[in-house]
């Protein structure tokens, strides 16, 4: 089998598995050094990453990298992409409201606070992150970096598919901050996608796409 170097076998993707995973996360818009704490890698084998996915895309810097709404292959959103034979639109489906983002100062006070006080069902948690269920609708609570203010509120809009509603809303003269890029994938396969653009006042506002690989 030919490969990339010793012991690595060749990727049939423009991207290696690792490039993609830091790729996907310049696109949501993270530092290097928070890709490193959350990859538990170090900040160099970040800058690594980001300077091989830079060269193979032929691009000169993260800006373009941010845009860029390439698909990994294999992943659940190019398999049903793949599958589909026509362009999904917005008119395939209800655009809904599917999740609420609010920043907050402490993860783990406010976590207790929106538990015990407000008695939400709580979905899930991670380090800086906690989602709960508001009636089918996610509240997501991430907590603020640095000295930086506490933003407002963004609404994330469920959408069939994040890239087929993204063109469609950008020949509508909707501008896109960041490329639909994959976020999470969880234990049981399914696969989020985001992609966020502004309103007509420059607020953030975001699309959201979850899938399901197909079991062959």
């Amino acid at each position: 089998m030919a490969s990339n170097g010793p012991g690595r076998p060749r990727h049939d993707d423009v991207l290696t598995p690792a490039e993609w995973k830091v790729a996907e996360q310049v696109r949501h818009g993270m530092t290097n050094r928070r890709i490193a704490e959350r990859m538990g890698v170090s900040l160099d084998a970040v800058k690594f990453h980001v300077g091989n996915a830079l060269s193979k895309l032929g691009f000169s810097g993260r800006e373009e990298l941010r845009r860029w709404d390439g698909i990994a292959k294999g992943t659940a959103l190019e398999q049903m992409r793949r599958s589909t034979m026509d362009a999904i639109t917005l008119t395939d489906g209800y655009m809904m409201l599917g999740q609420i983002a609010r920043t907050v100062q402490s993860v783990e006070h406010s976590r207790a606070w929106y538990r015990e006080v407000l008695q939400l069902p709580e979905l899930y948690a991670f380090p800086g992150l906690a989602f709960f269920d508001l009636g089918g609708v996610r509240l997501m609570l991430t907590e603020k970096e640095g000295d930086t203010g506490l933003s407002e509120s963004i609404l994330y809009l469920r959408v069939p598919d994040v890239h087929s509603a993204k063109d469609e809303l950008e020949s509508r003269g909707v501008k896109f901050t960041h490329a639909p890029h994959l976020i999470h994938r969880h234990e049981d396969g399914t696969e989020e996608w985001m992609a966020f653009f502004e309103d007509n006042e420059d607020r953030p506002l975001a699309l959201m796409t979850q899938v399901r690989s197909v079991v062959r």
